[in-house]
């Protein structure tokens, strides 16, 4: 054997065993414990918190005041992650680094709706820390929110809890509430926020000479809002139950949509039964809230003549996508009651689709009907558990009227 083959020889051999020791890339994980992260929303930062647990696998907890949201479908791979929004069709992709995650939140039926996303471990404030004494924002108050581009109003009425700097609340529109908001309060200003994994809200506001809030609140990519409040502990809204009706010249529903087999179903094969009509998206926070209290209170009442019947509005004109939406939610949450494709969420578009409503002003809107088809009751908005005695009013009211439609005769 000459010199030069058992030079190359032994450097092949050194070659093999160099690349059969070679360490396979380690796949990065996520630390147990507190997290805080921000999204980039108009140029500010909107904050939040999280938690990562490994006991039952990786699930990640969004945590907005009181509220805890499960995300059960995260998955890494090498140094990426990526997090499904549990019911929504938005998710959180990017990379793991160093205890810091960096990366993109976006709403992926939305058209170019992707926000900058940052998270780093081991810190459990929501906004910046503050010495400065805070002023008392303790209370009800009666507010208007301005849309920046038409000038467009909202009544609102805003309720806030303080504790030394940290506050929590949120606000009751006609249309439903901004779910969990907490925050910090400082001098005489505030910041809210809250994200539930399909929504990023943003809320600034500071007391003016007259001791009136004025502020900001920012929703996302696009949405603006200017909004002044000033305390009133007598601070109300229209009634729920008088905003959308049957119009004159109709004597009920009649409606005839798709279920999640392509099967059409009405009211007509709800007959000699009471029906709670509930008008829906799986993009809408409120109509979240409102599906898991309906979806624990059917498994409670069906057995007493009762059903619950969901008509979804998605957000794309396509049975197939909006079918997979819906199916997702009922599955994720064992949801036992029919469910129907009704249409997409524009509001006008789904007030043609049940024309004999005066319009579709809110997702949710609930619809009482009694066992002979009639039309008792339809309450405009949900006010959900971030709402407190606001909440428990409206669970309240709810049983009255099912316990008055099933003792009718």
């Amino acid at each position: 054997m000459n010199s030069s083959f058992s030079i190359s020889l032994l450097f092949s051999i050194i070659i093999i065993l160099f690349s059969g020791c070679t360490t396979p890339e380690k796949t990065a994980t996520l630390k147990p414990g507190m997290w805080r992260a921000t999204i980039n929303v108009q140029g500010s930062d909107l904050p939040f918190n999280f938690e990562v647990r490994h006991e039952k696998g990786l699930e990640i907890y969004l945590q907005n005041g009181e509220e805890r949201i499960q995300l059960d479908e995260v998955r890494i791979e090498k140094d990426s992650f990526y997090i499904p929004m549990h019911i929504f069709d938005a998710d959180l992709k990017g990379t793991i680094k160093n205890n810091r995650l960096q990366g993109r939140w976006t709403k992926n039926y939305a058209e170019d709706y992707s926000l900058d996303f940052t998270a780093t471990y081991g810190q459990s404030h929501r906004f910046e820390p503050t010495e400065l004494k805070p002023q008392d924002f303790n209370g009800k108050w009666r507010v208007t929110f301005i849309h920046a581009d038409d000038q467009d109003t909202t009544e609102a009425v805003g309720i806030f809890g303080q504790t030394g700097t940290a506050i929590t609340g949120t606000f009751l529109t006609p249309t439903g509430d901004y779910r969990y908001l907490e925050g910090t309060a400082y001098g005489k200003e505030l910041k809210l926020s809250t994200f539930d994994g399909g929504h990023a809200f943003l809320f600034s506001a500071r007391l003016n000479a007259q001791n009136e809030l004025v502020g900001d609140f920012w929703s996302g990519k696009r949405w603006h809002e200017t909004w002044s409040a000033v305390r009133d502990e007598a601070a109300a809204l229209p009634d729920p139950d008088s905003l959308t009706y049957i119009k004159e010249g109709h004597d009920g529903l009649t409606f005839s949509f798709p279920d999640l087999e392509g099967k059409m179903v009405s009211l007509d094969d709800y007959k000699g039964k009471v029906v709670i009509l509930d008008i829906f998206g799986t993009w809408c926070p409120n109509c979240m809230d409102e599906t898991k209290f309906l979806k624990k209170w059917y498994d409670d009442n069906r057995h007493r003549g009762v059903e619950v019947l969901g008509l979804a509005y998605e957000a794309k004109d396509d049975y197939e996508y909006a079918k997979s939406r819906v199916e997702h939610m009922k599955n994720k949450w064992d949801i036992q009651y029919n469910m129907l494709i009704a249409g997409t969420l524009d509001k006008k578009e789904a007030a043609k689709t049940l024309p004999m409503l005066n319009h579709v002003l809110a997702f949710p809107t609930t619809i009482f009907i009694d066992k002979n088809g009639e039309v008792k009751r339809i309450h405009t908005g949900f006010t959900g558990p971030g709402t407190g005695h606001y909440y428990e009013q409206f669970i309240k009211e709810f049983n009255e009227t099912v316990d008055e439609l099933v003792a009718q005769n």
